[in-house]
């Protein structure tokens, strides 16, 4: 926040009286207001924008020799845990892409651990160069009945929005709640309101009538459109709509025509969730910025959703344009089509030089600590047998690059009362293991699509309560991959048919996050990808992140969790045998 000195020097500036800190000169600058490119000195002083006009005298000047100046970009909606890394690499690998600031939402780590893990992350995005603000997690545990780390009731929330960084509530999941008038998730909501933050929503599935329940208690955003009449209703609604692009939730193609010259106002991007290996190979919300002007839509208008759209979403009135009084987070690009950046600055300072970071820069001096929760159960092999007595069973049909499944129906084998995977059909055995509390819950499913030969995959990552889950050929390499995830206090690991683990990530920070490098992170997922293709015979999709999203119960249409097969339709626990 600044004070009234500095409020000073900055009006000072502005009118010619004083001396700016940095002058960028020469370059042709996108205002996001009118839609024009504007030419005109930008004086900048104590991180902030002075004023644009003719402003000669400067400690510092940046020729931009004709570059285009554009507002630094603003992921409207991520999990940093989805990078699998803490917040302060994160924002290694987003700045290079013109990424300053994200809103995001700390559920995953919350399901875990609680404040405390809400805390760890405030505390280790302090010493990073990104503005992180965070809404505050809405739904933990996602839905009743789940059996996740911790539960946050309003109560639980209600103190954090004493910090600075904390400027609404998080994704609302839980839509039954809502729609029943839950006290808990209606405190929540009203808190949020009293804080002035905003509130997320959540609209995974949901009809235009289904809207109104969220309309009505003053939710006003949704991430989850996967088509161009889904995110239209929203639209209509009287939502901000935010067109996602992540590694599994890539939907943008398909709702970005629902954008047009007198809507486009109310549009803004995310990620939700992207791993650390599709950051680096594609970009974060410059891939979207991109892919949407491959779609038709305008440069100009494009950036306006990457940044003050975003902004306006979540009442950042000092965020989202490169214009007086604004925060001086400026991004250089070549050109407005390919959206090539070659430099960045982050609160008046160069943090990127020539498309490459500036190390100095991202220097922490806090060193947040955290003690993960005990990864907890008791899990044998005989916990993992499936007894049925019918062939005519429910499948989660899984569906690449899509966080939705099918509520498939097919036939299985059965030998001595057991279910039997089957590589031809590709029918593989699935389980959820209980791994915060000890309870000895494991629920069992079957699923379609991993092309799994031999050999299995397990992880710690699973949304959102994050227990432990697993898909493989035989029990035996399911309860290997299950112990070997286990004894490294969490991670990823792909096991072949001997039992063999032939690669794996540790996840050290409560099973969801490392503290290695990104650099490090990223070689890691290369290995497992590797590994996971000798064991596969399907292409084309992140099968890591896709199975952490099979026991997401909140997104339709087939799910499991460590209670069982879980069906969005009805909201509840249903048998696996077809009645």
């Amino acid at each position: 926040m600044e004070n009234l000195k500095q409020l000073q020097e900055r009006v000072a500036v502005s009118d010619g009286r004083a001396k700016a800190d940095l002058v960028i000169k020469n370059g042709r600058i996108v205002n996001v207001f009118s839609g024009e490119i504007m030419e005109g000195d930008i004086a900048i002083k104590n991180g902030y924008i002075a004023g644009i006009g003719h402003f000669p005298d400067a400690d510092q000047i940046i020729d931009a020799a004709g570059e285009f100046i554009v507002p630094g970009f603003i992921d409207a909606h991520v999990h940093v845990e989805s990078a699998m890394v803490t917040p302060s690499e994160f924002a290694r690998v987003l700045l290079p892409n013109g990424v300053t600031t994200i809103i995001t939402d700390p559920h995953e780590i919350a399901n875990v651990a609680g404040e405390k893990g809400i805390e760890f992350m405030l505390e280790d995005a302090k010493g990073a160069p990104l503005d992180m603000f965070v809404m505050l997690p809405s739904s933990v545990p996602a839905t009743e009945g789940e059996h996740n780390g911790e539960t946050l009731h309003a109560k639980h929330l209600h103190p954090l929005y004493k910090h600075e960084k904390v400027i609404g509530l998080a994704e609302v999941m839980d839509f039954p709640s809502v729609a029943k008038g839950s006290a808990d998730i209606l405190t929540k909501i009203i808190d949020a309101k009293k804080e002035g933050g905003r509130i997320d929503g959540h609209g995974a599935g949901l009809t235009s009538a289904d809207l109104n329940n969220y309309l009505a208690v003053g939710i006003r955003t949704d991430h989850e459109s996967t088509n161009t009449e889904e995110a239209l209703d929203r639209l209509r609604a009287g939502m901000f709509v935010m067109l996602r692009e992540g590694t599994v939730g890539r939907d943008l193609k398909q709702t970005i025509s629902a954008v047009t010259e007198k809507n486009s106002h109310r549009f803004c991007f995310c990620t939700d969730d992207k791993l650390i290996n599709d950051l680096i190979t594609e970009g974060s919300i410059n891939y979207n910025v991109r892919l949407a002007i491959e779609n038709d839509i305008e440069p100009i208008t494009a950036i306006q959703m990457a940044t003050i759209n975003a902004a306006n979403c979540h009442n950042l009135p000092y965020l989202g344009a490169v214009a007086a009084g604004y925060q001086a987070d400026i991004v250089f690009l070549k050109d407005l089509k390919t959206i090539e950046i070659s430099k960045v600055l982050k609160n008046g300072q160069v943090v990127v030089e020539n498309g490459t970071r500036k190390e100095a820069a991202f220097k922490k001096e806090i060193k947040a600590k955290f003690i993960s929760p005990k990864i907890n159960h008791h899990l044998n092999i005989k916990d993992l047998e499936l007894p049925l007595t019918n062939e005519t069973c429910y499948v989660i049909g899984m569906k690449k690059n899509n966080l939705f499944t099918e509520k498939l129906i097919e036939q299985v084998t059965i030998k001595n009362g057991k279910f039997v995977p089957s590589i031809e059909k590709d029918l593989l055995k699935m389980a959820v293991v209980e791994r915060h509390h000890n309870t000895g819950c494991v629920g069992l499913g079957v699923v379609k699509g991993f092309g799994l030969t031999e050999g299995a995959i397990a992880t710690t990552v699973a949304h959102d309560s994050h227990n432990i889950v697993a898909v493989g050929v035989s029990d035996e390499a399911m309860e290997k991959a299950i112990y070997h995830v286990t004894k490294t206090g969490g991670g990823i690991a792909v096991v072949d048919a001997a039992g063999n683990v032939l690669h794996h990530l540790a996840l050290q920070v409560a099973g969801l996050l490392s503290n290695k490098s990104y650099e490090e992170v990223e070689n890691d997922l290369a290995g497992l990808l590797k590994a996971f293709n000798q064991i596969s015979k399907a292409k084309g999709f992140d099968p890591f992140l896709t199975l952490s999203f099979l026991t997401l119960p909140v997104i339709p249409e087939l799910k499991l969790t460590d209670q069982g097969l879980f069906d969005f339709a009805t909201f509840q626990i249903i048998p696996i045998e077809v009645i």
